[in-house]
């Protein structure tokens, strides 16, 4: 008996059926930019579908010019390109898995000067004012879907999954924000969604009645003049009757000014959306959105949300999803913590997506962890992100590992991570470490510092020392006063005054601001989450969002954030999840600084000089430095004197900025070579 009887349970959709109710939902990776590395996604769609999960969508496949993302961007538009594209539906089928090419016009979001759109709108992320399409351009618009549903089918897929949501092409002809048209294309409502139904209904044509289409369907714009509830469930209804066979659910546009995705945002946050579109159609319907962890998604089916649920960046995190969660094995389940720094971050800057946790995902062919032929004694000293990487992944290819951590639990600067308010999912992480340890029999050894005589004295073939960082205190004049703290001493609960000034405004720095502003309402409600960022219900609300005022709690302490440098606070923060940290600030009332010079710490408080002459003194009860860190790495003087070759990792070799990408990757690496 499955712990999750309706995750696991198929689904029959008349000429077809799958195998469970999980959707791999669509991530472009930038792998489908080229046919070159069509190699590498042909593994990492493979390795999911062996993982067991019921039904793989593929990133955003452009079916004309126009509709590519970027200059010779993904597409599907030639008999050329539907053959190679069987590399990628093969190995699936032969894994027992099915496959659907999304198609995707990226419209006004297209990053090159031939963009088109509903009406010459420019969007807000992308510096090219679209071309309005003539009637005929949107008819042959039309016949390009439906052609690219056709190659789709030649190459092998089971369906395709027509991209309505997120503000892209389909998404801009639904509403009057983007849609200023006098033809039969725009003005009225039924004119504004004649575009999406007429895509299903040619496609449907095109493709046959045994070919899945999947309509991914915005069910909440959270843009200002968006759809409102009733065109929501008014266009589901018709892309049902226009031929669709599932309806997936979209939230937010890529625009909007309210986070879907984000850590911060509490798990399954719109799956009542999806609730309650699903009594108005007959056609399955599919939840999506921070749904990470099978009790989730047991939970979102269960109370009938939805017929599926639908995860993206959960199958980069752990391939073996699905296979963990039918066989009981939630504990082993690698989870998405959504911090989006190696997956949507990679993808707006067009590097290959990848995930935090695992380093492995879009690296499937490079990183094969093989078991070693002749397993080694591999000495790892620090349980931090690096150290957990490097002790697990050498002990799942077969080597004996022997941990050292100085502190009495595994985690090393997670733990304090964890602290943060909307960072809770890094427990998660710390969970999968410690089960991987326990399953793989990791001699982990807590609350014992490593010394490299001892290390050198047991003899181990390879050391990997991922000691990690200590927080570097600047040289300010009054720094050992009383009032300062670390932002060490303030995440491990360091009692904190009521006006405080927090010195360095990276990743640090915005962390612990946040930590200092949260007051007593739980980090991760839903409801009091959409209250803080003005989300009403979509019967009241156009998007969502219109007319809505935000209900902000109040912060317990009044807060300054300085930096020395000029540049934008925040600036290096994550391309997708920065403008989030920077609106909670704002919204905190925390006052932001730049081009701060710091003179001294005394009595009075934090005495600074803003610019060039403007000096200020801070009266401020506590001054926490978060002014970077410096790497711990003492141990490798004393192993290359004994004679041993140390692998330096993670903090310990470079420390500039706390990074568990470059951490957890690196660390990953090493132990594949081992």
């Amino acid at each position: 008996m499955s712990a999750y009887p309706n995750l696991t349970s198929p689904l029959d959709l008349g000429f077809t059926s799958l195998r469970n109710r999980v959707v791999m939902g669509s991530m472009h990776t930038g792998l489908e930019d080229r046919s070159r590395n069509f190699g590498r996604l042909a593994e990492y769609y493979a390795e999911r579908a062996r993982g067991g999960v019921g039904l793989i969508v593929t990133g955003g496949f452009a079916p004309n010019r126009e509709g590519w993302l970027f200059p010779l961007a993904s597409s599907l538009t030639n008999g050329r390109q539907a053959r190679a594209h069987r590399t990628l539906t093969e190995p699936v089928h032969e894994a027992g898995g099915k496959i659907l090419l999304q198609v995707l016009h990226a419209g006004r979001y297209a990053y090159h000067p031939f963009s088109v759109s509903a009406s010459a709108v420019k969007s807000p992320i992308t510096p090219f004012r679209p071309r309005a399409l003539s009637d005929r351009g949107v008819r042959g618009t039309i016949d390009d879907f439906a052609r690219c549903a056709t190659l789709a089918r030649e190459a092998g897929y089971d369906g395709v999954e027509i991209m309505g949501s997120e503000g892209y092409f389909i998404n801009q002809f639904l509403t009057p924000r983007t849609n200023r048209r006098g033809d039969r294309w725009g003005g009225s409502w039924t004119n504004r969604m004649r575009l999406a139904v007429e895509i299903v209904r040619r496609t449907r044509e095109a493709a046959g009645p045994d070919f899945i289409i999947s309509y991914r369907l915005s069910l909440l714009d959270l843009v200002p003049d968006g759809q409102s509830w009733d065109e929501v469930v008014e266009l589901a209804q018709a892309v049902e009757h226009a031929g669709a066979t599932l309806i997936n659910s979209g939230i937010g546009w890529h625009e909007a000014r309210v986070p879907t995705i984000v850590t911060s945002v509490p798990r399954a946050a719109f799956t009542e959306l999806t609730g309650r579109l699903r009594p108005r159609v007959t056609v399955p319907v599919v939840a999506s959105n921070r749904i990470n962890m099978p009790d989730v998604a047991e939970g979102v089916l269960e109370r009938g949300e939805a017929d599926m649920v639908s995860m993206a960046r959960p199958f980069l995190a752990d391939p073996e999803w699905v296979a963990k969660s039918e066989q009981g094995r939630d504990d082993e389940i690698n989870t998405c913590i959504a911090c989006n720094q190696a997956c949507l971050d990679h993808t707006f800057q067009l590097k290959t997506a990848t995930c935090l946790v695992n380093p492995r995902a879009g690296n499937e062919t490079e990183l094969a962890v093989r078991m070693v032929g002749t397993p080694k004694r591999v000495a790892v000293v620090g349980a931090g992100p690096a150290g957990l990487a490097a002790s697990t992944t050498l002990a799942q290819r077969g080597h004996h590992v022997t941990v050292y951590e100085a502190a009495d639990e595994i985690g090393g600067q997670f733990n304090l991570a964890k602290q943060v308010p909307g960072k809770e999912e890094f427990h998660e992480t710390l969970r999968y470490y410690r089960r991987q340890l326990e399953l793989h029999g990791v001699d982990v050894r807590l609350s014992t510092r490593a010394r490299a005589a001892d290390l050198a004295d047991e003899g181990f073939d390879e050391v990997v020392v991922a000691t990690g960082v200590s927080p570097r205190t600047p040289a300010i004049d009054g720094i050992d006063h009383p009032k300062v703290l670390s932002y060490v001493d303030v995440l491990r609960g360091a009692p904190v005054g009521k006006s405080v000034a927090v010195v360095g405004a990276g990743g640090i720095g915005f962390d612990v601001s946040e930590y200092l502003t949260h007051g007593s309402r739980p980090a991760l409600d839903v409801e009091q989450w959409r209250a803080e960022w003005g989300v009403d219900e979509p019967e009241r609300a156009r998007g969502g969002v219109d007319g809505v005022g935000k209900e902000i709690e109040p912060s317990p302490r009044s807060v300054y954030l300085l930096q020395r440098k000029t540049s934008k606070m925040g600036k290096d923060l994550g391309k997708t999840s920065g403008w989030v940290h920077r609106t909670t600030l704002r919204d905190k009332r925390v006052e932001m600084v730049p081009g701060v010079t710091y003179r001294r710490i005394d009595d009075a408080g934090l005495h600074v000089t803003v610019g060039k002459s403007d000096e200020r003194v801070l009266d401020v009860d506590s001054v926490v430095i978060c002014a970077g860190q410096e790497p711990l790495r003492e141990i490798t003087e004393g192993l290359a004197a004994a004679g041993v070759t140390a692998h330096l990792v993670g903090g310990a070799d470079v420390a500039a900025e706390l990074d568990a990408k470059r951490a957890i990757d690196q660390a990953t690496r090493l132990a594949v070579a081992i």
